[in-house]
Protein backbone atom coordinates (compact mmCIF):
# COMPACT_ATOMS: atom_id res chain seq x y z
CA UNK A 1 0.00 0.00 0.00
CA UNK A 2 1.24 3.51 -0.78
CA UNK A 3 2.60 5.50 2.14
CA UNK A 4 -0.13 7.33 4.05
CA UNK A 5 0.91 10.92 4.80
CA UNK A 6 1.71 10.87 8.50
CA UNK A 7 -1.11 8.28 8.72
CA UNK A 8 -3.53 11.20 8.01
CA UNK A 9 -5.78 9.44 10.47
CA UNK A 10 -9.20 10.95 10.99
CA UNK A 11 -10.00 9.42 14.38
CA UNK A 12 -13.62 9.47 15.46
CA UNK A 13 -12.78 10.73 18.96
CA UNK A 14 -13.61 14.35 19.63
CA UNK A 15 -12.44 14.24 23.22
CA UNK A 16 -8.86 13.70 22.09
CA UNK A 17 -8.96 17.38 21.25
CA UNK A 18 -11.82 18.84 23.26
CA UNK A 19 -13.80 18.42 26.45
CA UNK A 20 -17.32 19.63 27.29
CA UNK A 21 -15.78 21.58 30.19
CA UNK A 22 -13.75 23.98 28.03
CA UNK A 23 -12.68 27.18 29.72
CA UNK A 24 -14.14 30.31 28.14
CA UNK A 25 -10.72 31.51 26.97
CA UNK A 26 -10.27 28.22 25.10
CA UNK A 27 -13.48 28.59 23.10
CA UNK A 28 -13.10 28.61 19.33
CA UNK A 29 -14.88 31.15 17.21
CA UNK A 30 -16.45 29.84 14.04
CA UNK A 31 -14.11 30.00 11.02
CA UNK A 32 -17.17 31.13 9.10
CA UNK A 33 -16.72 33.49 6.16
CA UNK A 34 -20.39 34.44 5.90
CA UNK A 35 -21.10 37.54 3.84
CA UNK A 36 -22.11 40.59 5.86
CA UNK A 37 -25.65 41.89 5.55
CA UNK A 38 -26.10 45.13 3.66
CA UNK A 39 -25.61 48.21 5.79
CA UNK A 40 -28.75 49.25 7.61
CA UNK A 41 -30.52 45.87 7.29
CA UNK A 42 -32.04 44.78 10.60
CA UNK A 43 -34.46 41.84 10.55
CA UNK A 44 -34.83 41.52 14.32
CA UNK A 45 -38.16 39.92 15.22
CA UNK A 46 -38.42 38.03 11.93
CA UNK A 47 -37.81 34.31 11.31
CA UNK A 48 -36.14 32.26 8.59
CA UNK A 49 -37.04 28.57 8.62
CA UNK A 50 -34.70 25.86 7.37
CA UNK A 51 -37.27 23.84 5.43
CA UNK A 52 -36.41 20.16 5.20
CA UNK A 53 -37.94 16.71 5.44
CA UNK A 54 -36.83 13.10 5.07
CA UNK A 55 -36.58 9.60 6.46
CA UNK A 56 -35.84 9.84 10.20
CA UNK A 57 -37.17 6.45 11.34
CA UNK A 58 -36.70 4.16 8.31
CA UNK A 59 -33.64 2.74 6.48
CA UNK A 60 -31.83 6.12 6.42
CA UNK A 61 -32.30 6.86 10.13
CA UNK A 62 -28.70 5.88 10.95
CA UNK A 63 -27.68 8.94 8.94
CA UNK A 64 -30.53 11.37 9.48
CA UNK A 65 -30.77 11.11 13.28
CA UNK A 66 -27.30 12.67 13.74
CA UNK A 67 -28.19 15.23 11.08
CA UNK A 68 -31.16 16.40 13.13
CA UNK A 69 -28.84 16.91 16.09
CA UNK A 70 -26.46 18.94 13.94
CA UNK A 71 -29.26 21.13 12.59
CA UNK A 72 -30.37 21.89 16.13
CA UNK A 73 -26.86 22.65 17.38
CA UNK A 74 -25.98 24.72 14.32
CA UNK A 75 -29.12 26.85 14.34
CA UNK A 76 -28.68 27.50 18.06
CA UNK A 77 -25.10 28.58 17.46
CA UNK A 78 -25.81 30.88 14.51
CA UNK A 79 -28.77 32.40 16.33
CA UNK A 80 -26.40 33.25 19.19
CA UNK A 81 -24.42 35.26 16.64
CA UNK A 82 -27.49 37.15 15.43
CA UNK A 83 -29.09 34.70 12.99
CA UNK A 84 -29.74 36.14 9.53
CA UNK A 85 -29.25 39.88 9.89
CA UNK A 86 -31.02 39.72 13.26
CA UNK A 87 -33.74 37.29 12.17
CA UNK A 88 -34.01 33.99 14.06
CA UNK A 89 -33.22 30.74 12.24
CA UNK A 90 -35.81 28.06 13.02
CA UNK A 91 -36.18 24.36 12.21
CA UNK A 92 -39.42 22.34 12.09
CA UNK A 93 -40.47 19.68 14.59
CA UNK A 94 -38.94 16.43 13.18
CA UNK A 95 -42.11 14.45 13.93
CA UNK A 96 -44.01 16.57 11.41
CA UNK A 97 -41.57 15.97 8.55
CA UNK A 98 -40.61 12.29 8.93
CA UNK A 99 -41.26 10.26 5.78
CA UNK A 100 -40.14 6.95 7.27
CA UNK A 101 -38.72 6.21 3.84
CA UNK A 102 -42.21 5.91 2.30
CA UNK A 103 -42.52 7.73 -1.07
CA UNK A 104 -46.24 8.48 -0.65
CA UNK A 105 -45.51 10.18 2.68
CA UNK A 106 -42.81 12.26 0.98
CA UNK A 107 -45.42 13.42 -1.50
CA UNK A 108 -47.86 14.32 1.28
CA UNK A 109 -45.29 16.31 3.25
CA UNK A 110 -44.12 18.10 0.12
CA UNK A 111 -47.70 19.01 -0.79
CA UNK A 112 -48.16 20.58 2.63
CA UNK A 113 -44.84 22.44 2.70
CA UNK A 114 -44.93 23.68 -0.89
CA UNK A 115 -48.39 25.22 -0.52
CA UNK A 116 -47.65 26.97 2.77
CA UNK A 117 -47.68 30.74 2.98
CA UNK A 118 -44.99 31.89 2.56
CA UNK A 119 -43.80 29.25 0.13
CA UNK A 120 -40.29 27.94 0.87
CA UNK A 121 -37.53 29.62 -1.09
CA UNK A 122 -35.16 26.68 -0.46
CA UNK A 123 -35.72 23.08 0.62
CA UNK A 124 -33.29 20.47 1.99
CA UNK A 125 -33.78 16.79 1.12
CA UNK A 126 -31.76 13.64 1.92
CA UNK A 127 -32.96 10.86 -0.35
CA UNK A 128 -32.29 10.12 -4.01
CA UNK A 129 -35.76 8.57 -4.16
CA UNK A 130 -37.32 11.84 -2.99
CA UNK A 131 -35.28 13.83 -5.49
CA UNK A 132 -36.57 11.70 -8.34
CA UNK A 133 -40.25 11.66 -7.41
CA UNK A 134 -40.30 15.41 -6.67
CA UNK A 135 -38.03 16.64 -9.48
CA UNK A 136 -40.80 17.86 -11.81
CA UNK A 137 -42.94 19.32 -9.02
CA UNK A 138 -40.00 21.32 -7.68
CA UNK A 139 -39.41 22.83 -11.11
CA UNK A 140 -43.09 23.69 -11.48
CA UNK A 141 -43.20 25.24 -8.02
CA UNK A 142 -39.83 26.98 -8.52
CA UNK A 143 -38.36 25.67 -5.25
CA UNK A 144 -34.62 24.88 -5.33
CA UNK A 145 -33.27 21.99 -3.25
CA UNK A 146 -29.99 21.18 -1.55
CA UNK A 147 -29.34 17.46 -1.11
CA UNK A 148 -26.52 15.17 0.01
CA UNK A 149 -27.34 12.50 -2.54
CA UNK A 150 -26.70 12.04 -6.20
CA UNK A 151 -28.80 10.07 -8.65
CA UNK A 152 -28.55 11.13 -12.28
CA UNK A 153 -32.32 11.27 -12.78
CA UNK A 154 -32.87 13.41 -9.68
CA UNK A 155 -30.27 16.00 -10.65
CA UNK A 156 -30.13 15.86 -14.45
CA UNK A 157 -33.33 14.13 -15.58
CA UNK A 158 -33.82 10.87 -17.46
CA UNK A 159 -31.54 12.02 -20.29
CA UNK A 160 -28.78 13.04 -17.87
CA UNK A 161 -28.48 16.38 -19.63
CA UNK A 162 -31.30 18.47 -18.15
CA UNK A 163 -30.22 20.28 -14.97
CA UNK A 164 -33.17 20.83 -12.68
CA UNK A 165 -33.81 22.60 -9.40
CA UNK A 166 -31.96 20.08 -7.20
CA UNK A 167 -28.32 20.70 -6.25
CA UNK A 168 -26.13 18.01 -4.62
CA UNK A 169 -23.28 18.98 -2.31
CA UNK A 170 -21.39 15.77 -3.16
CA UNK A 171 -20.45 14.12 -6.47
CA UNK A 172 -22.94 12.00 -8.37
CA UNK A 173 -22.85 8.42 -7.13
CA UNK A 174 -21.94 7.23 -10.60
CA UNK A 175 -19.00 9.67 -10.61
CA UNK A 176 -17.84 8.37 -7.23
CA UNK A 177 -17.74 4.82 -8.59
CA UNK A 178 -15.83 6.03 -11.61
CA UNK A 179 -13.37 7.82 -9.34
CA UNK A 180 -12.89 4.57 -7.40
CA UNK A 181 -12.10 2.71 -10.63
CA UNK A 182 -9.57 5.39 -11.51
CA UNK A 183 -7.96 4.92 -8.09
CA UNK A 184 -7.85 1.13 -8.56
CA UNK A 185 -6.14 1.48 -11.93
CA UNK A 186 -3.49 3.75 -10.43
CA UNK A 187 -2.89 1.56 -7.35
CA UNK A 188 -3.14 -2.02 -8.59
CA UNK A 189 -0.81 -3.26 -5.85
CA UNK A 190 -3.53 -2.56 -3.27
CA UNK A 191 -6.14 -4.77 -4.96
CA UNK A 192 -6.58 -8.39 -6.01
CA UNK A 193 -5.00 -9.45 -9.29
CA UNK A 194 -7.17 -8.63 -12.31
CA UNK A 195 -9.50 -6.39 -10.26
CA UNK A 196 -13.12 -7.00 -11.17
CA UNK A 197 -16.11 -5.21 -9.65
CA UNK A 198 -19.38 -6.84 -8.72
CA UNK A 199 -22.18 -4.36 -7.92
CA UNK A 200 -24.27 -5.32 -4.87
CA UNK A 201 -26.70 -2.84 -3.37
CA UNK A 202 -30.18 -1.93 -2.17
CA UNK A 203 -33.20 -1.82 -4.42
CA UNK A 204 -34.38 1.73 -5.08
CA UNK A 205 -33.10 4.96 -6.56
CA UNK A 206 -30.28 5.33 -4.04
CA UNK A 207 -29.02 1.76 -4.18
CA UNK A 208 -29.13 1.56 -7.96
CA UNK A 209 -27.87 5.09 -8.66
CA UNK A 210 -24.22 4.19 -9.36
CA UNK A 211 -24.88 1.33 -11.78
CA UNK A 212 -25.05 2.59 -15.38
CA UNK A 213 -23.62 1.56 -18.78
CA UNK A 214 -21.46 4.69 -18.72
CA UNK A 215 -19.69 3.81 -15.48
CA UNK A 216 -19.17 0.21 -16.59
CA UNK A 217 -17.54 1.46 -19.79
CA UNK A 218 -15.41 3.95 -17.86
CA UNK A 219 -14.19 1.34 -15.37
CA UNK A 220 -13.38 -1.12 -18.14
CA UNK A 221 -11.47 1.63 -19.97
CA UNK A 222 -9.44 2.06 -16.76
CA UNK A 223 -8.51 -1.62 -16.89
CA UNK A 224 -10.95 -2.60 -14.14
CA UNK A 225 -13.28 -5.49 -14.91
CA UNK A 226 -17.00 -5.15 -14.21
CA UNK A 227 -19.61 -7.87 -13.83
CA UNK A 228 -22.44 -6.54 -15.96
CA UNK A 229 -25.23 -8.23 -13.99
CA UNK A 230 -25.81 -6.41 -10.67
CA UNK A 231 -27.29 -7.94 -7.52
CA UNK A 232 -29.85 -6.14 -5.35
CA UNK A 233 -31.70 -6.80 -2.10
CA UNK A 234 -34.50 -5.03 -0.23
CA UNK A 235 -33.10 -3.43 2.95
CA UNK A 236 -36.31 -3.86 4.93
CA UNK A 237 -37.17 -7.39 3.79
CA UNK A 238 -33.95 -9.33 3.23
CA UNK A 239 -31.33 -10.41 5.76
CA UNK A 240 -29.61 -13.20 3.80
CA UNK A 241 -27.61 -12.04 0.79
CA UNK A 242 -25.34 -15.09 0.53
CA UNK A 243 -26.63 -16.06 -2.90
CA UNK A 244 -26.16 -12.49 -4.20
CA UNK A 245 -22.52 -12.53 -3.15
CA UNK A 246 -21.88 -16.06 -4.42
CA UNK A 247 -23.38 -15.09 -7.79
CA UNK A 248 -20.97 -12.16 -8.14
CA UNK A 249 -17.90 -14.03 -6.89
CA UNK A 250 -18.79 -16.99 -9.06
CA UNK A 251 -18.88 -14.65 -12.05
CA UNK A 252 -15.35 -13.45 -11.25
CA UNK A 253 -15.83 -10.47 -8.94
CA UNK A 254 -13.03 -9.83 -6.45
CA UNK A 255 -14.25 -6.34 -5.51
CA UNK A 256 -17.77 -5.85 -4.17
CA UNK A 257 -19.00 -2.25 -4.59
CA UNK A 258 -22.14 -1.08 -2.80
CA UNK A 259 -24.26 2.05 -2.97
CA UNK A 260 -25.83 1.49 0.44
CA UNK A 261 -25.23 2.76 3.96
CA UNK A 262 -25.25 1.71 7.63
CA UNK A 263 -26.67 -1.83 7.73
CA UNK A 264 -25.95 -2.33 4.00
CA UNK A 265 -22.13 -2.40 3.96
CA UNK A 266 -22.20 -4.12 7.35
CA UNK A 267 -24.39 -6.96 6.05
CA UNK A 268 -22.13 -7.44 3.02
CA UNK A 269 -18.96 -7.60 5.12
CA UNK A 270 -20.60 -9.91 7.65
CA UNK A 271 -21.77 -12.25 4.90
CA UNK A 272 -18.33 -12.25 3.26
CA UNK A 273 -16.83 -13.18 6.64
CA UNK A 274 -19.32 -15.99 7.24
CA UNK A 275 -18.66 -17.32 3.73
CA UNK A 276 -14.90 -17.20 4.29
CA UNK A 277 -14.43 -14.75 1.39
CA UNK A 278 -13.08 -11.64 3.12
CA UNK A 279 -9.48 -12.43 2.15
CA UNK A 280 -10.47 -12.86 -1.48
CA UNK A 281 -12.78 -9.89 -1.94
CA UNK A 282 -12.17 -6.15 -1.41
CA UNK A 283 -15.24 -4.28 -0.14
CA UNK A 284 -15.80 -0.74 -1.44
CA UNK A 285 -18.57 1.76 -1.90
CA UNK A 286 -20.09 5.22 -1.92
CA UNK A 287 -19.08 7.88 0.63
CA UNK A 288 -21.68 6.62 3.14
CA UNK A 289 -19.84 3.30 3.63
CA UNK A 290 -17.18 5.13 5.67
CA UNK A 291 -19.73 6.35 8.18
CA UNK A 292 -19.36 5.73 11.91
CA UNK A 293 -22.62 3.73 11.91
CA UNK A 294 -21.10 1.09 9.62
CA UNK A 295 -18.03 0.72 11.83
CA UNK A 296 -20.01 0.47 15.07
CA UNK A 297 -22.40 -2.14 13.65
CA UNK A 298 -19.44 -4.27 12.62
CA UNK A 299 -17.66 -3.70 15.93
CA UNK A 300 -20.72 -4.92 17.83
CA UNK A 301 -20.77 -8.11 15.78
CA UNK A 302 -17.16 -8.80 16.69
CA UNK A 303 -18.42 -10.19 20.02
CA UNK A 304 -20.26 -12.90 18.05
CA UNK A 305 -17.08 -13.90 16.29
CA UNK A 306 -17.77 -12.16 12.97
CA UNK A 307 -14.28 -10.97 12.06
CA UNK A 308 -11.67 -11.00 9.35
CA UNK A 309 -8.72 -13.39 9.30
CA UNK A 310 -6.78 -11.38 11.90
CA UNK A 311 -9.71 -10.96 14.24
CA UNK A 312 -10.69 -7.38 13.39
CA UNK A 313 -14.25 -6.19 12.55
CA UNK A 314 -15.33 -7.41 9.13
CA UNK A 315 -15.50 -3.90 7.61
CA UNK A 316 -11.83 -3.24 8.42
CA UNK A 317 -10.10 -2.19 5.19
CA UNK A 318 -13.24 -1.14 3.31
CA UNK A 319 -12.58 1.63 0.76
CA UNK A 320 -14.91 4.44 -0.23
CA UNK A 321 -15.23 8.03 -1.37
CA UNK A 322 -14.76 10.89 1.09
CA UNK A 323 -15.78 14.20 -0.53
CA UNK A 324 -15.39 16.11 2.75
CA UNK A 325 -13.00 16.56 5.65
CA UNK A 326 -13.23 14.15 8.57
CA UNK A 327 -13.41 14.55 12.34
CA UNK A 328 -9.80 14.66 13.40
CA UNK A 329 -8.43 16.72 10.54
CA UNK A 330 -8.81 19.54 13.03
CA UNK A 331 -5.12 20.42 13.01
CA UNK A 332 -5.36 21.50 9.37
CA UNK A 333 -9.08 22.28 9.11
CA UNK A 334 -10.40 24.93 11.52
CA UNK A 335 -13.98 24.11 10.55
CA UNK A 336 -13.54 20.56 11.79
CA UNK A 337 -11.99 21.81 15.02
CA UNK A 338 -14.97 24.10 15.51
CA UNK A 339 -17.54 21.35 14.87
CA UNK A 340 -15.68 19.03 17.25
CA UNK A 341 -15.97 21.68 19.92
CA UNK A 342 -19.67 22.27 19.34
CA UNK A 343 -20.31 18.51 19.41
CA UNK A 344 -18.62 18.31 22.81
CA UNK A 345 -20.28 21.40 24.24
CA UNK A 346 -23.69 19.99 23.30
CA UNK A 347 -22.71 16.68 24.94
CA UNK A 348 -23.71 14.63 21.95
CA UNK A 349 -23.10 10.85 22.19
CA UNK A 350 -20.28 9.16 20.30
CA UNK A 351 -22.68 7.13 18.14
CA UNK A 352 -23.82 10.24 16.21
CA UNK A 353 -20.33 11.56 15.55
CA UNK A 354 -20.59 10.73 11.89
CA UNK A 355 -20.79 12.10 8.37
CA UNK A 356 -24.26 13.58 8.82
CA UNK A 357 -23.36 15.71 11.82
CA UNK A 358 -20.55 17.31 9.81
CA UNK A 359 -22.89 17.86 6.86
CA UNK A 360 -25.59 19.32 9.11
CA UNK A 361 -23.35 22.08 10.42
CA UNK A 362 -22.06 22.81 6.94
CA UNK A 363 -25.53 22.94 5.38
CA UNK A 364 -26.78 25.50 7.93
CA UNK A 365 -23.83 27.78 7.15
CA UNK A 366 -24.28 27.31 3.39
CA UNK A 367 -28.03 27.93 3.69
CA UNK A 368 -27.31 31.10 5.70
CA UNK A 369 -24.86 32.34 3.07
CA UNK A 370 -27.42 31.78 0.32
CA UNK A 371 -30.11 33.70 2.24
CA UNK A 372 -27.78 36.62 2.95
CA UNK A 373 -26.43 36.88 -0.60
CA UNK A 374 -29.90 36.64 -2.09
CA UNK A 375 -31.33 39.20 0.33
CA UNK A 376 -28.46 41.60 -0.28
CA UNK A 377 -29.04 41.34 -4.03
CA UNK A 378 -32.84 41.47 -4.37
CA UNK A 379 -33.96 42.72 -0.96
CA UNK A 380 -34.86 40.37 1.91
CA UNK A 381 -38.56 40.99 1.35
CA UNK A 382 -38.16 39.70 -2.23
CA UNK A 383 -36.40 36.40 -1.53
CA UNK A 384 -38.06 33.57 -3.46
CA UNK A 385 -37.05 30.30 -5.08
CA UNK A 386 -36.08 31.87 -8.40
CA UNK A 387 -33.75 34.35 -6.71
CA UNK A 388 -32.19 31.67 -4.47
CA UNK A 389 -31.62 29.34 -7.42
CA UNK A 390 -29.72 32.11 -9.19
CA UNK A 391 -27.61 32.59 -6.08
CA UNK A 392 -26.83 28.87 -5.81
CA UNK A 393 -25.76 28.69 -9.45
CA UNK A 394 -23.43 31.66 -9.18
CA UNK A 395 -21.98 31.24 -5.68
CA UNK A 396 -18.69 29.54 -4.87
CA UNK A 397 -18.59 28.96 -1.13
CA UNK A 398 -16.69 26.69 1.26
CA UNK A 399 -18.87 26.15 4.37
CA UNK A 400 -16.74 26.52 7.49
CA UNK A 401 -13.69 26.85 5.21
CA UNK A 402 -14.13 23.23 4.08
CA UNK A 403 -14.52 21.86 0.55
CA UNK A 404 -15.77 24.56 -1.88
CA UNK A 405 -19.21 24.12 -3.43
CA UNK A 406 -19.27 25.37 -7.03
CA UNK A 407 -22.07 24.69 -9.50
CA UNK A 408 -20.21 26.56 -12.24
CA UNK A 409 -22.80 29.14 -13.15
CA UNK A 410 -25.57 26.56 -13.34
CA UNK A 411 -23.76 24.11 -15.63
CA UNK A 412 -23.60 21.47 -12.88
CA UNK A 413 -26.00 20.10 -10.28
CA UNK A 414 -23.42 18.16 -8.25
CA UNK A 415 -20.15 19.08 -6.58
CA UNK A 416 -17.07 17.61 -8.26
CA UNK A 417 -14.28 17.33 -5.61
CA UNK A 418 -13.69 13.86 -4.17
CA UNK A 419 -10.99 11.70 -2.60
CA UNK A 420 -10.62 8.02 -1.75
CA UNK A 421 -10.30 6.81 1.85
CA UNK A 422 -10.28 3.62 3.91
CA UNK A 423 -12.09 2.53 7.06
CA UNK A 424 -9.80 0.97 9.69
CA UNK A 425 -9.69 0.55 13.46
CA UNK A 426 -7.29 2.18 15.89
CA UNK A 427 -4.27 0.21 17.04
CA UNK A 428 -2.38 0.53 20.29
CA UNK A 429 0.50 2.29 18.50
CA UNK A 430 -1.77 5.11 17.25
CA UNK A 431 -1.94 3.75 13.72
CA UNK A 432 -4.40 1.26 12.21
CA UNK A 433 -4.59 -2.08 13.99
CA UNK A 434 -3.15 -5.03 12.09
CA UNK A 435 -4.58 -7.77 14.32
CA UNK A 436 -6.83 -8.35 17.29
CA UNK A 437 -3.72 -8.34 19.49
CA UNK A 438 -2.89 -4.68 18.81
CA UNK A 439 -6.49 -3.40 18.66
CA UNK A 440 -7.02 -0.39 20.94
CA UNK A 441 -9.90 -1.26 23.27
CA UNK A 442 -9.49 1.68 25.65
CA UNK A 443 -13.15 2.60 25.06
CA UNK A 444 -14.25 -1.04 25.43
CA UNK A 445 -15.12 -1.09 21.72
CA UNK A 446 -12.96 -1.05 18.58
CA UNK A 447 -12.40 2.59 17.64
CA UNK A 448 -13.06 3.37 13.95
CA UNK A 449 -10.65 5.56 12.03
CA UNK A 450 -10.79 6.86 8.47
CA UNK A 451 -7.56 7.17 6.47
CA UNK A 452 -7.51 9.33 3.33
CA UNK A 453 -5.67 7.48 0.57
CA UNK A 454 -5.64 10.28 -2.01
CA UNK A 455 -5.87 14.04 -2.28
CA UNK A 456 -8.93 15.92 -3.52
CA UNK A 457 -9.41 15.91 -7.29
CA UNK A 458 -12.48 16.39 -9.45
CA UNK A 459 -14.38 13.16 -10.01
CA UNK A 460 -15.09 12.15 -13.62
CA UNK A 461 -18.31 13.26 -15.30
CA UNK A 462 -20.10 9.98 -16.11
CA UNK A 463 -23.73 10.98 -16.57
CA UNK A 464 -25.05 10.15 -20.06
CA UNK A 465 -23.15 12.32 -22.49
CA UNK A 466 -20.74 13.37 -19.72
CA UNK A 467 -17.29 14.66 -20.60
CA UNK A 468 -15.50 11.53 -19.35
CA UNK A 469 -17.77 8.83 -20.74
CA UNK A 470 -15.65 6.65 -23.10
Amino acid sequence: MKKINQWMIAICLLFLAFSPTLAQEDMLNTPSTLTSCNEGVDLTGQEFQVHHFGDFTGPLSFITTPLLAALEDATNYYNSLGGICGATITIPDPTTIDTGGVPSVSQEIYNRISTADPKPSLLILYSSDDSEILRERLAEDEIPVLISAGSIEGLYGEDGQTPGWIFATNPLYVDQLGHFCQYVSENLEQFPENPTIGYLSWLGAFGQAAYTPEVIAYCQAQGVGFIETPEYWHPAQTTDISNNILNLVGAGANIIYTNSLASGPFLISKTLALLGLLDQVQLAGVNWVLDTSVALLSAQDLAQGVANSVGLPAVDGMIGSMPFYWWSEANSQPGIAFIQQQFALNERPFAIQNIAYLLGFGIVEYWSELMIRTGNRVGFENIDGVAVKETIENTVFAPLTGVPIDFQGGALRDAAPNRIAQLRFLGTDGGPATSIQDLDMSMDIPIPIVIPLSDFTDSPDLRPGGADVP
